[in-house]
């Protein structure tokens, strides 16, 4: 083996592959090395060839490229069919919300504040909302059922007031005497008990304590079917919807602020009957990608421990018949981050299809972890369409640049990170109580780095309110200052970065494990890769990459 400090390829040859494709090439070589030495590099070479040119060498067909392709087509039909049903269910949900904030909330607009400013209006939405309840079935163009026994005694609806427990506040003489501990007075309501005629009922018995009072909360629960998914061939949900209206008054500010939050709940309905209904076929294909994906996981596994035991008798082979040490970065070459990227969307896929089969059974409800986890894995299936790309000269180059660049890129994000979070909690602290966009840590981060994209910049500047004359000012050279750091110079060295990297990778030094595998000179067609050792295999090992 002839050591060389430094071996040079023109940009077209370098951009072939992130690997070399060595099959693809005729690399002179050394004189006289050992068979040893060149069933070594036989071996090497054909490890990191393309799909292709394995099919060349050996004549074993590409089943894992093709298995990927399959992959890449079931997983986003899978992902497709699971967000049309998950759509039905969110819009569901939403649609109820609305509906409840219209029957039960006197005077609502869409997307509009609730509040109230005198004591009468608070009585008068608390009695609003407790007869919408009890005339729900005459008066609601939903099918709504009412949940008895999840109230206070045993009832249907709560309300409940809670308050200080002593609290006395005289603002003439500027004193004032609280004790902190909160005390819950609540009654319970059912439909039977309620007089609609008269609008009498428990609800009057609630004297509300304005003076020290807290908020006022009214529970109930409602159920409901959502009988559009038998348009997807779906069995329809039943839901129970835990309705909570809160009519808040911590801040004992004069406006009582109030709003309705809707927990939803899914479980199966008894003894479901659709008529025609009776076809498994999504349970089927669920499966059928579980398997897939499966097999792709064993595969790309077997593929990872292959890599190892070639690095391992390719660390041997340097140590005991070269004397020396393989780099860190040689030994990496053999880990093929690819394969790890397939089997964490593979783990992702499998669990994903059987949560979806429970959820399509009735059995689950859990829309939000499945979403997220078919969601990921589709996301990383598709950036493993990379890897087929690079095996193509025009296409690697994103390839290249990316992984030439990503090791200053992330150094450079730390040291921009230290100064972006320093602005994010200096404009929170500073500017949250004068403007809508930093009223949080997220709204706040949020807020920069659209200003960093160059978006909402002019409104960003408009709706500081001007309270103070020192916070106009901060504000102003804080908004100047970072827009000036962050587009002129953040945002141009990093893009500098990248165009560095590009113009780096033409002049890219050759690995040893690279220069090595050169020398063989041995072409995918010559029928050298074809040794007796392949002639008995399980399926698992003749499926090569």
């Amino acid at each position: 083996f002839n050591q060389s400090p430094c071996f040079c390829f023109p940009e077209k040859d370098r951009l072939l592959s992130s690997v070399a494709h060595y099959g693809s090439q005729d690399l002179l070589g050394g004189g006289g090395p050992s068979e040893e030495e060149e069933a070594l590099r036989r071996k090497l070479k054909y490890f990191f060839m393309s799909p292709c040119d394995k099919y060349h060498a050996k004549g074993r067909k590409p089943f894992k490229l093709g298995l990927q392709l399959l992959k890449i087509i079931i997983v986003t039909v899978q992902l497709v069919l699971f967000g049309l049903s998950n759509q039905m269910v969110v819009a569901f949900k939403e649609e109820n919300t609305a509906a409840f904030k219209h029957l039960f909330l006197k005077g609502y607009q869409d997307d509009a504040h609730q509040a109230v400013h005198t004591q009468t209006e608070l009585d008068s939405h608390i009695q609003f909302a407790v007869k919408q309840y009890m005339a729900l079935p005459q008066i609601s163009l939903g099918r709504y059922a009412y949940v008895p026994g999840v109230g206070v005694n045993g009832s249907a609806l709560s309300l409940c007031q809670r308050y200080y427990k002593k609290g006395s506040i005289d603002p003439v003489n500027d004193t004032f005497d609280i004790d902190p501990h909160v005390v819950a007075d609540c009654i319970g309501l059912n439909p039977q008990s309620f007089s609609s005629a008269t609008g009498d009922g428990d609800s009057k018995n609630l004297t509300l304590k304005f003076y020290k009072l807290i908020n006022v909360t009214i529970d109930f629960q409602l159920k409901a079917i959502n009988i559009q998914t038998i348009i997807n061939n779906e069995i329809p949900d039943c839901y129970t919807f835990a309705i909570t209206i809160l009519m808040d008054n911590r801040a004992h500010s004069g406006k009582v602020k109030i709003s309705l939050h809707n927990q939803a709940s899914i479980k199966e309905c008894k003894d479901p009957n659709v008529s025609g209904h009776g076809d498994y076929a999504r349970e089927f294909f669920d499966v059928l990608v579980a398997i897939v994906c499966l097999l792709s996981l064993l595969l790309c596994g077997r593929s990872i421990l292959r890599g190892v035991i070639l690095q391992h008798e390719y660390v041997q082979f340097f140590k005991h018949r070269l004397g020396r040490c393989v780099s860190w970065g040689d030994r990496i070459e053999f880990i093929n981050g690819w394969y790890i990227l397939l089997i964490v969307s593979d783990a992702f896929t499998i669990i994903g299809s059987f949560i979806k089969i429970g959820i399509e059974s009735k059995n689950l409800s859990s829309y939000d972890v499945c979403s997220i986890l078919l969601g990921t894995s589709t996301l990383l299936v598709w950036v493993g369409v990379i890897r087929y790309l690079s095996f193509f000269q025009k296409y690697n180059i994103l390839i290249v640049t990316l992984r030439a660049a990503f090791p200053n890129v992330i150094r450079f994000s730390c040291c921009a990170a230290a100064i972006y979070f320093g602005y994010c909690f200096c404009g929170w602290i500073v500017l949250g109580p004068y403007h809508t966009k930093f009223r949080s840590l997220s709204m706040v981060s949020e807020c920069l780095f659209s200003l960093i994209n160059g978006d909402d910049m002019f409104v960003t500047f408009a709706e500081m309110e001007r309270s103070g004359t020192l916070v106009w000012i901060f504000s102003q050279l804080y908004l100047y200052t970072f827009i000036s750091l962050f587009i002129y110079m953040v945002l141009s060295l990093f893009i500098a970065l990248i165009t560095g990297a590009y113009d780096t990778i033409m002049q890219v030094r050759v690995s040893d494990l690279h220069a090595f595998i050169a020398e063989c000179t041995d072409t995918p067609s010559s029928g050298k890769f074809r040794g007796p050792e392949g002639s008995s295999c399980s399926f698992l090992c003749c499926c090569e990459w």
